[in-house]
């Protein structure tokens, strides 16, 4: 049976806020039986509102309202400000609202289906300064000679991480000397590294000659650590190849240790390495090749990150940009 149509004096919250009955009916469903928070109740309020004032504007009913009523009063929503997250609670309060209708038979069309709210801009990604990176890599330990080969080979996964723009996976499958069909390695000598990245896709990228020293120091001492047959190039103190959780734990607390004061993923080191690049260069496609992305729309978020960089040294360097 079709949801039946509670009286006006039902919703306490609409009876205050004088909403239609319709739209007072609905909140009531939502509040009594559906068992919404009050959060999401004054979300779906403030929605239903300016739904009835758009209506108004146009002299419409709300029975009269059609696709290309709810496309236009979207579009307002969006040069108004409101974030892509705010249009898709909007759209889905009148999409509710209008199912509720239906199911009254109210309403022979729901104008609301169908229709999607912007999609939301993607987060910028996360990046150090070039000075905290550096005094990540730098940052000296001061362990005990028994933990000396876990500073030399934290050190290394550093630089190859800022050094080179590695995906966490790409790092830790990395072996000592190439022969796996999929693993990758570092030619110390030659300077580079071949890895393997999203989708089996092989590329080469220069390794700097910090890193290039920090490898050969962790190498030196890798045998303290790896099990005779492990082929990996980063090994546990047992002597198995480095895991992901084991390394993100490493990296925080070298992190904090180095008094950076925010935590750190693998991933920013990734994120420095393009938007370090990117500063220096601008060189977008070469980024992208070196970061071994299949589109240049994923790399131009660094773009958009190095533009905040120039932005904060604008405002805070430019006379014309310091308040009187």
């Amino acid at each position: 049976m079709p949801p039946s149509r509670p009286p006006l004096h039902a919703s306490p919250l609409a009876q205050v806020r004088d909403l239609p009955a319709d739209m007072a009916a609905f909140l009531t469903h939502l509040r009594v039986e559906r068992r919404l928070a009050e959060r999401t109740l004054s979300m779906y309020h403030d929605a239903l509102v300016r739904l009835m004032r758009a209506a108004a504007e146009l002299s419409l009913d709300l029975r009269q309202v059609q696709p290309s009523h709810v496309r236009r009063w979207a579009a307002r929503l969006n040069s108004q400000g409101l974030s892509a997250r705010s249009i898709a609670i909007h759209l889905a309060a009148w999409r509710g609202l209008y199912r509720y209708l239906g199911r009254a038979g109210l309403v022979g069309l729901n104008p609301v289906e169908g229709i999607r709210p912007p999609k939301a801009g993607r987060p910028l990604p996360k990046a150090l300064s070039v000075e905290q990176a550096v005094a990540l890599a730098e940052h000296q330990a001061g362990a005990p000679a028994a933990d000396e080969p876990l500073e030399l080979r934290d050190r290394a996964i550093v630089e190859l991480l800022y050094g080179c723009g590695l995906r966490i996976s790409e790092l830790l499958g990395l072996d000592v000397r190439p022969g796996g069909a999929t693993a990758g390695w570092v030619d110390v000598a030659e300077a580079e590294a071949q890895v393997f990245g999203k989708g089996q896709r092989r590329r080469s990228l220069p390794v700097g000659p910090v890193a290039v020293h920090a490898l050969k120091a962790w190498l030196a001492v890798r045998a303290t650590l790896a099990k005779p047959e492990e082929g990996a190039l980063f090994v546990s103190t047992r002597g198995t190849r480095l895991t992901d959780g084991q390394l993100r734990r490493r990296l925080a607390q070298r992190a904090l240790d180095a008094g950076l004061g925010v935590h750190v993923q693998p991933h920013m080191l990734r994120h420095s390495y393009a938007s370090h690049l990117l500063q220096s260069s601008g060189d977008l496609r070469a980024v992208q090749e070196l970061l071994g992305h299949a589109q240049v729309t994923t790399t131009q978020a660094y773009t958009r990150l190095d533009f905040q960089h120039l932005a904060r040294v604008y405002d805070a360097a430019h006379p014309r940009a310091r308040k009187g």
